[in-house]
């Protein structure tokens, strides 16, 4: 039986749509930048919860705004 580490325990938010959008940075699918993808797996688990905790509001900024 293998430990999991606590940054092993938050899981990717990758949901197998990799596509970068040029306007944003970020990922359509997982709404990562590239630089967080390529960084994921030498996160600790401080910095996986900052990037979970940006992607609502990177998700909340693709929205269409009412008029």
């Amino acid at each position: 039986m293998t430990a999991t580490t606590p940054a092993q325990a938050l899981p990717s938010p990758c949901v197998n749509v990799c596509k970068m959008d040029a306007a944003t940075g970020w990922c359509e699918g997982c709404l990562r930048t590239i630089e967080e993808i390529a960084g994921w797996s030498a996160l600790d688990a401080a910095a996986r919860q900052a990037v979970w905790a940006q992607l609502p509001l990177r998700r909340a900024q693709l929205k269409p705004q009412p008029a």
